[in-house]
């Protein structure tokens, strides 16, 4: 008699709760912008979420501990001319947060120690160099005052925020709209991938294509990368049928998939997020609409248990 082989996983049994509503963030008119982001960012201290606005862009920053309803006179954080697009923590700084915009700048804001009392509209610089709207911000991992922006005009911009200046332009690397952009942990690579269906991974410095991998996802729709802390890739995106995908590589080899797994139908892009204390991958995927969302978590242990899901 064949005995039946059960996945070994330390997370086998590990399952999500709801909160309670008094525990929850009420009442906060989430953007409904149409652009496949997170729309919130989350320090030990503060939860920043890109909101409706008239006239312009603007995101609310709510110290952790404010739950419940918030008021719509709530003060926000507003001095873009268009809408928000992506928001990001400085992980060197709990109070200095990052944010694009659809009106092609990238603004770094100085949040005070208690929160917002009022609205906030002024930001510590302006970067301006971008032709089109900034889909995409990212803190270097471990340099200071170093920040990361790709947008809509194909080109990767790698500034000093202490002088408000470009230190690095990574312009004719991508034909077509970035999809995403991952440091590596140490943050001497760049991962990329792009609607010409390639993960590419990048030397900021040399300003090379070290490795590249063409049809990453064969689907027409986005895909995301994102790198993992032993230096491998972990893809999301779309097979010929439609279906959702999560694939990892290697990136000095890259011709074929460590492993790939089909999710399920969903049309939904699926969001990597990566904690590296616990190795584990937090899939987000959108269901209906932007305020709902349906969550996935993957423990990766490979060789022996590759995706393992909880």
């Amino acid at each position: 008699m064949m005995r039946r082989v059960v996945r070994q996983s330390k997370f086998r049994h590990v399952f999500g709760q709801a909160v309670r509503n008094d525990q929850c963030y009420d009442d906060i008119r989430v953007s409904r912008v149409t652009w496949d982001s997170s729309f919130c960012a989350v320090n030990p201290k503060f939860v920043a979420i890109i909101i409706e606005a008239s006239g312009g862009g603007a995101f609310l920053v709510l110290p952790l501990q404010k739950t419940g309803r918030i008021d719509k006179a709530y003060p926000t954080v507003c001095g873009h001319t268009g809408p928000v697009l992506d928001i990001e923590w400085c992980p060197h700084n709990d109070h200095v947060i990052a944010s694009s915009s659809e009106d092609c700048t990238v603004m770094v804001w100085q949040i005070p120690e208690n929160g917002l009392e009022s609205p906030l509209s002024e930001p510590v610089v302006v970067l301006e160099g971008h032709s089109k709207r900034v889909g995409i911000v990212s803190w270097h991992p471990t340099a200071r005052n170093v920040l990361l922006s790709a947008g809509c005009d194909n080109q990767i911009i790698i500034w000093n925020v202490g002088t408000g200046e470009a230190m690095i332009n990574l312009e004719d690397m991508h034909p077509d709209v970035i999809f995403s952009v991952s440091w590596s942990r140490n943050g001497s690579l760049l991962c990329t991938a792009c609607k010409d269906k390639k993960v590419r991974v990048i030397d900021p410095r040399k300003k090379k294509i070290v490795a590249e991998k063409d049809k990453a996802h064969e689907g027409a729709r986005p895909m995301r990368a994102i790198f993992l802390a032993d230096g491998n890739i972990f893809t999301t995106g779309f097979s010929r049928m439609s279906e959702r995908q999560l694939a990892l590589w290697k990136t000095d080899s890259m011709d074929e998939p460590i492993c790939v797994q089909e999710m399920d139908t969903s049309n939904g892009v699926l969001l990597p997020f990566y904690d590296p204390d616990t190795n584990i991958v937090y899939l987000c995927g959108k269901v209906h609409q932007p305020l709902i969302y349906k969550c996935f978590s993957f423990y990766l242990n490979y060789p022996l248990s590759l995706f393992s899901q909880t």
